[in-house]
């Protein structure tokens, strides 16, 4: 019939529907509880809002609440609101709209108002949006064609929408969605209406150039997000409250571990305490690395420009990298340590009995970040690479590169990390032949097919000489991160024409495997800090036991302690301040030591000590000898 079309489902079926069929109908045809589930859907693959009719045969999907799509347009959907709410209390023409995007975890709306809004502004329009949710407005999409777009934001002062106009292609399709009094320039698609909000919450306000363009004005920037149900907003709203506590910056300055400088924007300085983390996090990957055969060896911080060049990096990388000149010479400082271990295993002969040959690093690197990007310890300009080059022979790639993805297991398994994978191919700006590439990409793909490991494509994200594997690791708030990394390389042999001598006696290309577990260490410290919400494992813990001295009286016996103690190996203080006990308790908890020893004349007497444990509190009295082991024990077992 004349009047039906063809509908393709996305598991294959192939239904009829009248000629101007909504995709919502269709949701409902299907089932009564999808219907009620779907917010958007997609004719084509082009996303379109439920009200949209077919007209003419298509393939048809529907997006529903519970997908990552339709969360998206449930969020988009509840910043339309908040941008009416605005311009209901602030007045139209008071109030400029800017952009207001989906963003990871919710949503933000950038305006242009002479008003500085306040924590106690938020809570308002917070009011005013539950009452639009509340008249359950329609929210309903026009297109409009670019004279009338035109002069309808003229007509409202809106000269952020209006530049937003003048820069969309002449083709574009321009489309103005209208909720109640307000519309939006928006291409959509959105809830069918307002009462489909159900959880939501402003979070806060910053300030943000327009279009990101220091040049251009400075709007504030109103941060929000929501929620399909109540629940899942008040769980992410206890995640959000739980990691301003375990900030590794906040914590990073009440337990000693390191601080920033503005004499060096982006470099952090290491203080006792974070330091002894650093050492102990470096000696466990060398301990790991010497069981596994690997030599480790040092790098200048700067080298040559025409090794940079030589290397591929000034060509790919030079925006990141930071330079000077000596004796009328370019220099630049190192953003990677590859490039000198490739001199390494060129200053000598190699046999192909020799290969695989594993060069480690705790190599310092420099980087070019821009000071808004700067964030502690996580986006810095200088930080300590645990990178290791395996040259290996073209039959060694896949065996190693399972070596490589086992070593990471064994590290992270220390400190009870979950981890997904992903396999990242190659980028627009890359080096190499594309043979190459499909070669490394395969030879990476393979090996993960072959143990059996879940990994996911990341299409056009490796490094600019090789694919990678990423490992993203989650925290205990279940917050991914990517840390460990496996790159495979065989562009960089040829660039410093790295060779072998085979078992013909003929010279060979080796390959490179570029491989790092922590990735950035002061990173990864950071990482730590928020995991461990500063309470680190007693292998870890700067200190490990603190000696708190009833009174003055038992600060020698303290101290005949401390050096037992200090004599296994542990970590230890004595508060020889003249407080009171409960105080001095007090503040080694809040120090977040894993031991706190009492001594008083009781333990004197007995040659023993009171032992309080972070997590159990008061544990009884132990002999010195006694303590001095489990804590050892602890250590040993990186507990």
């Amino acid at each position: 019939m004349a009047n039906q079309v063809k509908v393709k489902l996305p598991d294959g079926a192939v239904r009829e529907y009248g000629y101007g069929t909504t995709i919502e109908q269709i949701a409902g045809s299907i089932s009564p509880g999808l219907r009620k589930l779907a917010v958007a859907g997609t004719i084509n693959d082009e996303m379109v809002d439920l009200n949209r009719s077919i007209e003419q045969d298509c393939d048809i999907a529907i997006i529903t609440l519970d997908s990552e799509e339709g969360l998206k347009v449930y969020r988009h959907s509840t910043a339309h609101v908040m941008a009416q709410a605005i311009k209901r209390i602030y007045g139209e023409k008071a109030v400029k709209l800017g952009i207001g995007p989906v963003i990871e975890d919710g949503f933000y709306y950038d305006i242009d108002i002479d008003k500085p809004l306040s924590s106690e502004d938020l809570a308002a329009i917070e009011q005013v949006m539950n009452n639009i949710i509340a008249e359950n407005l329609p929210i309903v999409r026009r297109e409009v064609d670019r004279d009338e777009a035109i002069r309808i934001f003229e007509g409202q002062e809106e000269p952020l929408k209006l530049e937003l106009i003048h820069d969309l292609p002449e083709a574009s399709v321009i489309t103005i969605y209208d909720q109640g009094e307000f519309y939006d320039l928006c291409r959509g698609p959105h809830l069918p209406s307002t009462g489909r909000i159900q959880a939501f919450k402003l979070l806060s306000v910053a300030g943000a150039y327009w279009r990101g363009d220091s040049n251009n004005k400075m709007l504030q920037r109103i941060y929000g997000t929501a929620f399909p149900k109540k629940q899942q907003l008040e769980e992410h709203l206890f995640i959000l409250e739980e990691a301003k506590k375990r900030d590794h910056r906040k914590l990073g300055k009440e337990l000693g571990l390191f601080m920033f400088s503005e004499e060096a924007p982006g470099m952090p300085f290491y203080l006792p305490k974070g330091m002894s983390i650093r050492t102990e996090l470096e000696n466990f990957s060398r301990q790991v690395q010497v069981q596994q055969d690997y030599q480790e060896v040092r790098t200048p911080l700067m080298m040559n420009r025409r090794l940079w060049e030589q290397s591929g990096h000034w060509d790919h990388y030079k925006d990141n990298m930071y330079f000077t000149e000596v004796d009328d010479t370019h220099y630049a400082l190192k953003p990677m340590n590859c490039p000198g271990h490739m001199l390494i295993f060129k200053n000598t002969l190699h046999s192909y009995r020799e290969l695989p040959i594993r060069l480690a690093e705790f190599g310092q690197v420099h980087r070019h970040e821009f000071s808004g990007a700067l964030n502690g310890m996580m986006r810095v300009r200088t930080f300590c690479q645990d990178d290791a080059h395996i040259f290996v022979r073209p039959d060694q790639v896949e065996e190693e590169i399972a070596r490589v993805i086992a070593f990471i297991d064994q590290i992270y398994q220390v400190f009870g990390f979950e981890y997904t994978i992903e396999l990242s191919t190659r980028p627009e700006d890359s080096m190499g032949s594309a043979e190459l590439w499909d070669l490394a990409e395969a030879s990476l793909q393979h090996v993960l097919d072959q143990s059996g490991i879940a990994y996911r494509m990341n299409e056009g994200d490796g490094a600019f000489y090789g694919p990678k594997i990423d490992f993203h690791i989650l925290d205990a708030l279940k917050r991914s991160w990517q840390c460990a990394s496996i790159q495979l390389d065989f562009q960089m042999p040829e660039k410093f024409d790295l060779s072998y001598i085979g078992e013909d006696n003929q010279k060979h290309r080796p390959v490179v495997i570029h491989r790092a577990a922590y990735g950035s260490i002061d990173r990864f410290i950071g990482i730590l800090t928020e995991h461990y919400s500063g309470a680190f494992p007693v292998w870890l813990a700067p200190v490990q036991a603190k000696i708190l001295p009833v009174s003055d009286a038992f600060i020698d016996y303290a101290l005949q302690v401390k050096q037992a103690l200090e004599a296994a190996g542990i970590r230890v203080e004595v508060d020889i301040r003249s407080e009171k006990l409960g105080y001095k308790i007090r503040e080694a908890q809040l120090e977040k030591v894993p031991y706190m020893l009492v001594v008083g004349e009781n333990e004197r007497s007995t040659n023993k000590v009171a032992v309080r444990k972070r997590e159990e509190g008061d544990i009884g009295s132990m002999g010195i000898a006694e303590i001095t082991e489990q804590i050892a024990r602890e250590i040993r077992a990186k507990s």
